[in-house]
């Protein structure tokens, strides 16, 4: 039987408290993972319209993708699709109740020049075998801790595939799986009022610690979430910038572990403001450090509420932005990205509210995310100002990774309503590796003394 989530039966459902709801879901509940829902634990069914299609394995290996050669960047599944209608700012308001208010923002920003191309959805998130029956297990072992700040007893990737609260939610993204280990070259962008822009080049290495050399570590790896290393390449001012971060699971208990080498200072010093609205590291003020990634780090400071679910148009399958054959001028214009190059698709989000507790501190006063159900990814987020305003709008641009089954971002923009100015993060078309998967990572290759190796390449 076709499982049905209404709006108001969903927040029923998640609405108990941190401190009341059972995280663990007992086995007769795991045991709709594969079944009426996906591994990942979405609705398997399609919508009533057929406007979203079942989810039938999602897209996994190249036998079904054109034009793809081994080791190059990954071809366009749909070369010949075309869009089923453009959104524009003449017919936005026809949408609106599938995009959030900040798209809608946009559109009033920019009348002339803003588009939603929207194509047919594909459900392509797909999982290895052996991560899935991870998944399957968490379902039944992870739990909550200190109000939500921190999980237990879960592996490898998606905490908790079937939610019961918002906090569970949020987690899924947190612990996303994202290939075990990898390494990114990339730039990060951020554009002027103007148009003008300057890139900055980043390579940046992700371990999670089921992933290392000799695995996982139950006290020396105790409550780490990820290991992580950000070097910036160029402009050579910017170069020799390397940060380094332990992630830790619970930040309360233990907070983030950061380190910052300077290669005009050549010293390693603790960073403790690469967390919440520190300033990202290269962004030229265009995001803060808990921006990467959609959000990351710790959910503290923030009262959390979980809307509903809900059916919009949101970046995915976006191959044509992720092409070697656009350059980072094409992509990048006055305003706004190119939005020729986007693509759109319905899909089942749920969205989650974020509300700065009374006497916290951060930038932004409230954030509203949307998280897709299939691949736990923030999409979309409408981040407001002190003032309850509008203020900043970001999308994750997202492909599936079909090489390996990994479903990550190509592309994350943050736009800003008030200055005119965006951020890029994470394009690869002029990189000739941009992605190296399956890295073999020691625990030493994340420790200080690698930091200051990294510096002085």
């Amino acid at each position: 039987m076709k499982h049905i989530y209404t709006k108001a039966a969903l927040c029923a459902a998640l609405a108990l408290s941190v401190s009341t709801a059972v995280a663990k879901v007992p086995e007769s509940e795991a045991a709709r993972l594969g079944q009426d829902l996906t591994p990942m634990g979405s609705e398997r069914a399609g919508n009533a319209s057929g406007t979203i299609p079942e989810w039938t394995g999602g897209l996994s290996g190249t036998a079904n993708v054109p034009g793809y050669t081994e080791g190059s960047h990954l071809t366009d599944p749909f070369p010949n699709e075309q869009p089923l209608f453009v959104i524009t700012a003449a017919n936005v308001d026809q949408y609106a109740d599938k995009l959030s208010p900040g798209q809608v923002a946009l559109f009033k920003k920019y009348p002339d020049t803003y588009t939603m191309p929207v194509y047919p959805t594909h459900r392509t998130v797909a999982l290895p075998d052996d991560v899935i029956a991870k998944v399957r297990q968490n379902a039944v072992t992870s739990e909550l801790v200190n109000d939500g700040n921190g999980v237990v007893n879960f592996e490898v990737a998606h905490a908790f595939p079937i939610p019961q609260n918002v906090y569970e939610v949020l987690w899924n993204h947190l612990t996303r799986y994202r290939g075990g280990s990898a390494q990114r070259t990339y730039v990060q962008v951020p554009v002027q009022a103007s148009g003008a822009f300057v890139p900055v080049g980043i390579t940046d290495t992700f371990t999670w610690p089921d992933f290392l050399v000799g695995g996982k570590d139950p006290v020396k790896d105790r409550n780490v979430l990820i290991y992580f290393t950000y070097a910036i390449n160029s402009p050579p001012q910017l170069t020799g910038t390397v940060l380094l971060v332990h992630e830790t699971v619970d930040q309360n208990t233990d907070a983030r572990r950061a380190w910052l080498y300077n290669a005009g200072q050549r010293r390693v010093r603790r960073a403790p403001q690469v967390a919440y609205d520190g300033p990202g590291q290269g962004s030229d003020g265009t995001r803060t450090a808990d921006d990467f990634d959609m959000f990351n780090g710790a959910p503290d400071r923030y009262d959390w509420k979980l809307v509903g679910k809900k059916e919009m148009y949101v970046p995915y399958n976006s191959y044509r932005l992720h092409s070697p054959d656009l350059t980072y001028d094409q992509i990048h214009m006055k305003g706004h990205m190119n939005q020729d190059y986007t693509r759109y698709e319905l899909h089942r989000v749920y969205e989650v509210e974020a509300t700065l507790k009374e006497g916290s501190r951060h930038i932004y006063a409230k954030r509203v995310f949307y998280i897709d159900e299939d691949s736990w990814q923030i999409m979309v987020k409408d981040q407001y100002d002190g003032q309850g305003e509008l203020w900043r709008v970001g999308e994750a641009h997202v492909i599936q990774y079909y090489t390996i089954d990994v479903p990550w971002i190509t592309n994350e923009t943050l736009m800003d309503l008030n200055d005119g100015r965006y951020l890029t993060l994470g394009l690869t078309n002029e990189e000739k590796q941009p992605f190296i998967f399956g890295l073999e990572m020691k625990r030493r290759d994340y420790d200080t003394s690698a930091l200051r190796r990294l510096g002085k390449r």
